[in-house]
């Protein structure tokens, strides 16, 4: 029998831990292992006792959700983070993506979607829900400095089919999507993939969205 996912809860609304307790709690396969009130107290207990991942809350007393996912990423800790939030603090998730977060959840998702990003950031994937990553990005994008556009030289690694990819992934596709609207197969989709992340030193899926609107190639 594998083990249990461990997942650690980051907020500082103990009726939100509480309920998050329960719902994963229920779950065979994820326990809870702890909860802070904080983002610094989040970093400690991570830092002693890392888990598979951390749900974690933007705007905290002490140290906020940007600075601990950071802090996390920098520490070099196997915990993901799936950061939790709102659409009025789009400009918050932008920066605990940059900083380094696996993906982001609305606080008011469903119960099973939820339960199945928590599955599929501790396996390694990025969360992007296609509808909620266009609505934030749209928010977020003005936000950044002037792209260089096509010629940034980021991109001068890709091939054309690559840079497709890229485009569909920035779109919020699956890689089933992917596959369907390139008309390849879904395996080729997950090797164009894995040279994606490999030629443009992205850490996940999420990191190939910022940089696909970053360099300019959508947007």
């Amino acid at each position: 029998m594998t083990q249990p996912l461990t997942v650690f809860l980051a907020d500082d609304q103990s009726l939100v831990r509480s309920g998050f307790r329960m719902l994963i709690d229920a779950e065979d396969d994820m326990t809870v292992v702890g909860e802070a009130t904080n983002g610094l107290g989040a970093l400690t207990a991570l830092t002693n006792s890392p888990a598979d991942v951390v749900l974690m809350d933007i705007r905290m007393p002490e140290m906020d959700g940007v600075e601990a996912t950071r802090r996390i990423v920098a520490a070099g800790l196997p915990t993901k983070v799936l950061v939790l939030t709102t659409f009025d603090l789009d400009e918050y998730v932008f920066a605990a993506l940059k900083a380094g977060a696996s993906g982001f959840m609305l606080k008011d998702a469903r119960p099973d979607d939820l339960l199945n990003a928590i599955r599929s950031v501790a396996a390694g994937e990025a969360v992007v829900a296609p509808s909620a990553t266009r609505r934030l990005l749209e928010h977020v994008v003005a936000r950044l400095p002037d792209s260089p556009g096509r010629e940034d030289p980021r991109l001068d690694v890709l091939t054309d089919r690559e840079r497709e990819v890229l485009v569909e992934i920035a779109k919020g596709a699956t890689n089933a999507e992917i596959a369907s609207n390139l008309f390849m197969a879904e395996g080729t989709v997950k090797t164009h993939v894995g040279r994606l992340l490999s030629k443009l030193g992205a850490r996940d899926r999420v990191n190939l969205v910022l940089i696909a609107f970053e360099t300019g190639l959508v947007g």
